[in-house]
């Protein structure tokens, strides 16, 4: 560590009236009794401008030398500057090296003015404790010791720092290809209280020559560069001056403080209310007022617009500008992570995180309750012209807050991989606290989403379970110009629950690999459920036949056509395919199907297991008198395991849900989506502002 110069007077143990040595013309180590000399002597050490070299003296193996008093004046009134005292208050600073001034310390007695910084990187922390306060440990038990605590390039003496509080490094650069010209950089350490020019600091920024640095609640520091040429720029933290209103005095409309004009402190206002930058700002520090802003987010949450959706094959493209912006939710709480981590540093979001994810939890467990709650006399008959539009109501909350788990789920792990990449800043007993919060935290999102799925599935296929069974007994032909088939009452119910699920999904914004995964979890059920319906009916009565037959695979056509149509076509051709393949066989004409084979059979529908199959050449409708072929027969040795196959599918069977990876809306970098989310963002910093005025002393409410 550097020479420093401290903020009080010293005196070294030199024999009194000792005699400088010769050539000895730059060391100021004077004693006290020097003080009595002639007055020109007296005169000619006023003229001294350095103590840089007697500094270098006392800084020997950082023990602090005997404090002695200077002696008074015997003439002397109280309050001016003995010799010594005048002496050493004459300093140059380095010249070749940046350095910080203290402008504001702990401990008056022990704190320097200077501190330089010889090398290319400098760390600020707490002074370690003074050996003699804690007794040295024996011999054999120093190996089982933890490591001593690392050691600051300047420690100070403020107990609210860290051993590592703040590190500052010079950065080369495109522009300063010299070591020389580097410019300075400064990173708090993860937990430490930091600030740049009064604005707190969480992550590295560029500090320059006049910045103000805050260390914890106590120290106050200003960098100076005298490296850098040229007239040194306004800092930061000084106001520019205050544009006076013509034709008045400008005091008048000034802040004597800062001397920011009011009408600047009414423009900054207005632009902060109206900006369409991704920025909400409150204070971080208030639990209540952040209590408050998280609720109102809630309060204003507003679902997708309820509009009629007709039941069209086309792929609709919703505007997100129209109506309310459905991830507004998420939106603005990932402003409030980012505002958050901003000021108050990664200490300040696992917390929050963990508030935020809880909020969202509550709130859909209650809409979940709600609807659970509801009495069936509310409720209209299943299989109802009706039973798609009361099925809405239901389904709107569950996505929307399904939509916005999932975006906040990822914008949070995204801000904590961030955090937990600082390895250099995770170095406190606490921070396994704080990444257990942040995993807390992300299981609750998980848990929203996973239940809001499984609900929307549940609404969407209680609804189907009743008009299902129409693609089975519905004939398409009936009252067709020309045996042109047409979508009966029975199939354009079944594309109604259809259309309405697949619209509402996408006015929710929700992620397209859920909303897939989500139609998938629905083309499994009703593959499921029509084919056990099949295998069923063919054990009761005359079912398996072809006119019957081809009437279903028209049904099952017009629907998979206008799944095709809505971007769903693959979905369904994958889950819809065992129900094909039955519906298929059935369709073959019966010339042709009295002429295969079993192995031709099991080749031509492999997506049949060999029960599934049997079952169905069994009670295939031949005719009177008509016995089945031979040829339909199993192998031998594959009859045991037929008596043992299930010709029916099981509904557990079903699809893993998986969370997507990529793909995601959210995004704070890039401008507002939204004219809905303007207004929302728009609304939140007037109802902050408006608290700020009604709970805040004037001199302490923000310009915006």
């Amino acid at each position: 560590m550097g020479p420093f110069l401290r903020a009080r007077p010293t005196r070294c143990g030199a024999t009194s009236g000792q005699a400088p040595a010769p050539g000895d013309r730059g060391s100021l180590r004077r004693s006290i009794s020097e003080a009595n000399l002639s007055e020109r002597r007296r005169v000619r050490r006023k003229n001294v401008k350095s103590m840089m070299v007697l500094q270098a003296g006392r800084q020997t193996g950082g023990q602090e030398e005997e404090e002695v008093g200077p002696a008074e004046a015997p003439n002397e009134a109280p309050g001016t500057l003995s010799t010594e005292e005048y002496v050493q208050s004459l300093v140059r600073p380095p010249r070749r090296t940046p350095f910080f001034i203290l402008l504001q310390g702990y401990t008056e007695k022990q704190d320097f003015l200077i501190y330089p910084m010889p090398g290319k990187t400098h760390t600020f922390g707490q002074a370690p404790s003074s050996p003699s306060s804690s007794p040295l440990p024996s011999s054999s038990s120093s190996s089982s010791q933890s490591p001593p605590p690392p050691i600051a390039d300047t420690p100070l003496n403020s107990p609210d720092l860290l051993p590592l509080h703040c590190r500052v490094r010079l950065s080369a650069e495109p522009g300063h290809p010299s070591p020389s010209q580097s410019p300075a950089r400064v990173r708090p350490y993860h937990r430490a209280l930091v600030t740049l020019n009064g604005l707190p600091l969480s992550s590295e920024a560029p500090l320059r020559p006049g910045d103000l640095l805050g260390l914890g609640q106590h120290v106050l520091l200003m960098y100076r560069d005298p490296r850098q040429p040229g007239t040194p720029a306004l800092p930061a933290w000084l106001p520019e001056p205050s544009r006076s209103t013509p034709g008045l005095p400008s005091p008048a409309f000034s802040c004597h403080l800062c001397g920011r004009s009011l009408r600047d402190d009414a423009e900054a206002l207005a632009a902060y209310l109206g900006s369409r930058e991704p920025v909400l700002r409150y204070r971080s520090d208030d639990p209540e007022e952040e209590k408050l802003l998280l609720e109102e987010i809630v309060t204003r949450a507003v679902f997708p617009s309820e509009e009629k959706e007709e039941a069209e094959p086309q792929e609709a493209s919703f505007p997100e500008l129209d109506g309310a912006y459905s991830l507004a939710p998420a939106y603005l709480f990932a402003l409030c992570i980012q505002h958050t981590t901003d000021t108050l540093g990664p200490r300040g979001m696992p917390g929050l995180l963990l508030r935020i994810a809880g909020l969202v939890k509550k709130v859909t467990w209650e809409k979940i309750k709600e609807l659970g709650e509801r009495p069936p006399e509310s409720q209209p008959p299943e299989g109802s012209e009706k039973g798609a539009e009361a099925m809405t109501p239901d389904l709107r909350p569950l996505m929307f807050w399904m939509a916005n788990a999932v975006e906040l789920l990822n914008f949070a792990q995204r801000k904590a991989a961030e955090v937990e990449r600082d390895d250099d800043f995770w170095d406190d007993p606490s921070d396994s606290q704080d990444l257990e919060s942040c995993e807390e935290a992300m299981l609750l999102l998980d848990e929203v989403i996973m239940y809001t799925f499984q609900q929307c599935v549940y609404y969407v296929t209680k609804g189907l379970y009743s008009v299902l069974p129409a693609l089975l007994d519905t004939n398409p032909f009936a009252g067709a110009a020309e045996g042109a088939p047409h979508a009966p009452a029975g199939v354009a119910r079944v594309l109604s629950l259809f259309s309405r699920t697949l619209a509402l999904a996408r006015r929710s914004l929700l992620h397209a690999e859920l909303r897939d995964q989500m139609f998938g979890y629905l083309f499994f059920f009703c593959n499921t459920s029509l084919l056990n319906t099949l295998m069923e009916r063919g054990e009761i009565g005359p079912f398996y036949q072809w006119t019957r037959a081809v009437q279903i695979r028209t049904n099952l056509d017009l629907v998979l056509d206008w799944l095709q149509a809505a971007g769903l076509g693959e979905i369904a051709g994958r889950y819809f395919q065992k129900l094909s393949a039955t519906v298929n066989l059935l369709c073959v004409p019966k010339t042709s199907l009295l002429q295969m084979s079993w192995d031709s059979l099991r080749q031509d529908h492999s997506a049949l297991s060999p029960a599934q199959l049997h079952h169905l050449l069994n009670n295939y409708q031949l005719g009177p008198s008509r016995t089945k072929p031979p040829a339909w027969e199993p192998p031998t040795a594959a009859v045991e395991e037929l008596e043992k196959g299930d010709i029916f599918e099981s509904f557990t069977e079903h699809p893993p849900l998986i969370l997507p990876s990529s793909g995601f809306r959210l995004s704070l970098s890039e401008p507002l989506p939204s004219d809905d989310l303007h207004r929302q963002l728009q609304h939140l910093r007037t109802f902050l502002w408006k608290r700020a005025k009604e709970t805040l002393p004037a001199n302490q409410r923000p310009p915006f």
